[in-house]
């Protein structure tokens, strides 16, 4: 899950994670003509003029028109940037399937291509693979609150990098979204009020039309989960199949007043444990293996903690280069999110830090072939979303006094977490058009993947969501790290498609394995010693 707040999330080492984790009156969210009440005002079903992206490139691309506020569908347009693979079998093609990757805030028209060979081939085979930048973000119509990027770069230089440590970097953090609160107010207040997630359904369901299918096939990812749970309770006789991986507990992210909240929204979800607990099992096992697998082992688990907590308290007063204990903290907390080669590379830079050098800098993946591959994704775009719609602390003194408790409970991921969602102390705009349930209206069985040891959305929170969905079926990754789509296990892959295809869920209880354990062998090199080619890992 991304976050609004001070996770350098496209800082991080590991080039997978650098991809996907880029952080007023409330309504019900009830679909008023299913609830018995006047009929909901018709927004005409936008056309998708398909083109390729790029000259000879897999992927098309459109553009869809929608209304800002699809209460009143005659008003005010927003665009929506789409993008498609088609059916790499056409004769068996099923339909679409809609993916979202994330976030909030995380760009379809950029991270389905990069990802897009991560989704299971039956999959890819069966069906039309789309995308889109949600409303707000991306190569959509954006939430942008800045005149130039030269601006957006100086208000990002203004603050610390991951968690604020005393007094003097609080109040500059504190300052900035002040800042940037005010920037936004002036830009475009009306589409603040309206990139929520239950806009974004709605948005779905006319993509959904306009490819022609008459009920939704999905696949949603992290936050992702959250915006597919609202699809099927506002749309729950639209709903052919939705797998939702990474599950947000819908509830504790949705739920209560828009005023001042006692907990951040990643306290609620509880975030900052499941990230403690990752951690912890990185450490212990890093420590139980050689430095060749594990460059930051220290010879055992108890000595690689203390050797962490030392260089954490050596990095709050002497950083490496930019390398402070803020940014350190965050990053290994997004470090953690991709086992392979993820651990690897957070190990290697951890070292690295112990010597007092900087970590070697990660290399970006190649752009995917879509026309804008590296649009703008401020902060204020999560920002607009989460902040509009799920409750937050409003007094910037509460904060630092959270980042204490959670500290008490998480240690360092406990402070990255409470930190993660301070954009919303000053945030100027609440959602017109928020849902905060019911979850449970009966719609097709869905099918949950929930991961063991996940960093980001924890394995209780895809048991809540597994208990608030009307049939759900909840199948267990025992694993590491975040969704399992980009920590495979061909075994969730097998039960995905299945489901997918067919309608099949997995038996109840059904648990899976990862492909890759945590710091593998190193991989040999050469003709001879990979089997020339035959046994090399490769991804089909």
């Amino acid at each position: 899950m991304e976050t609004a707040g001070v996770i350098p999330g496209r800082r991080c080492w590991t080039a997978v994670v650098a991809v996907m984790v880029a952080c007023s009156t409330v309504l019900t969210g009830t679909d008023h003509a299913a609830a018995g009440g006047p009929p909901a005002p018709v927004a005409p079903v936008p056309r998708l003029d398909w083109q390729p992206c790029v000259p000879g490139g897999p992927f098309d691309c459109a553009t869809a028109t929608v209304p800002l506020d699809h209460a009143d569908p005659g008003g005010r347009t927003v665009e929506l940037a789409v993008v498609r693979h088609r059916a790499t079998d056409p004769g068996r093609r099923v339909g679409t399937l809609f993916f979202n990757p994330g976030g909030p805030g995380g760009p379809g028209t950029v991270q389905m291509p990069q990802t897009y060979g991560f989704l299971p081939r039956e999959v890819r085979e069966r069906f039309d693979i789309v995308s889109w930048d949600p409303r707000g973000i991306g190569n959509s119509t954006a939430v942008d609150c800045f005149a130039t990027r030269q601006e957006a770069t100086a208000w990002t230089a203004a603050k610390p990098v991951g968690i604020p440590v005393g007094a003097r970097e609080r109040a500059d953090t504190f300052a900035a979204y002040r800042g940037l609160a005010r920037r936004c107010a002036q830009r475009d207040p009306e589409l603040l009020r309206h990139v929520s997630t239950a806009d974004s359904a709605r948005d779905l369901d006319l993509l959904r039309q306009a490819v022609g299918d008459p009920r939704l096939t999905y696949f949603g990812i992290s936050y992702g989960t959250f915006l597919g749970a609202t699809y099927a309770n506002l749309f729950p006789g639209k709903v052919r199949a939705m797998t939702l991986d990474s599950n947000v507990d819908a509830r504790a992210y949705a739920d209560g007043a828009l005023g001042d909240a006692p907990l951040t929204t990643f306290l609620r979800l509880g975030s900052d444990r499941s990230a403690a607990e990752v951690l912890e099992r990185f450490l212990t096992l890093c420590g139980s293996t050689t430095t060749a697998r594990c460059a930051f082992s220290a010879g055992g688990a108890r000595a690689t903690r203390a050797k962490f907590d030392e260089l954490m308290r050596r990095l709050r007063t002497h950083p490496v280069g930019d390398w402070t204990y803020g940014r350190t903290a965050a990053e290994v907390v997004t470090g953690l999110y991709v086992v392979d080669p993820g651990w690897t590379d957070v190990a290697r830079a951890l070292q690295r830090l112990w010597q007092g050098r900087a970590p070697e800098q990660a290399q970006r993946p190649a752009p995917p072939p879509v026309p804008h591959p590296d649009p703008y994704l401020g902060d204020e775009q999560a920002a607009a979303v989460l902040c509009g719609e799920s409750p937050n602390p409003r007094d910037p003194a509460a904060y630092p006094a959270l980042e204490e408790r959670a500290a008490a409970r998480a240690g360092d991921a406990g402070r990255v977490w409470t930190w993660a969602a301070v954009a919303c102390f000053s945030w100027p705009a609440v959602a017109a058009d928020r849902y905060s349930g019911p979850w449970n209206r009966p719609t097709a069985p869905l099918l949950l993947v929930g991961t063991r040891y996940d960093p980001a959305t924890p394995y209780a929170d895809a048991r809540a969501l597994a208990g608030e969905l009307a049939g759900a079926r909840l199948l267990t990754l025992d694993g590491y790290g975040h969704t399992a789509l980009i920590n495979p296990s061909a075994c969730v892959a097998g039960y995905e498609s299945l489901y997918l295809v067919d309608g099949t869920l997995p038996p109840p209880g059904t648990t899976c394995h990862q492909d890759t354990a945590p710091f593998p062998a190193p991989t040999p090199t050469g003709s001879v010693a990979t089997g020339g080619g035959a046994l090399a890992r490769a991804r089909s």
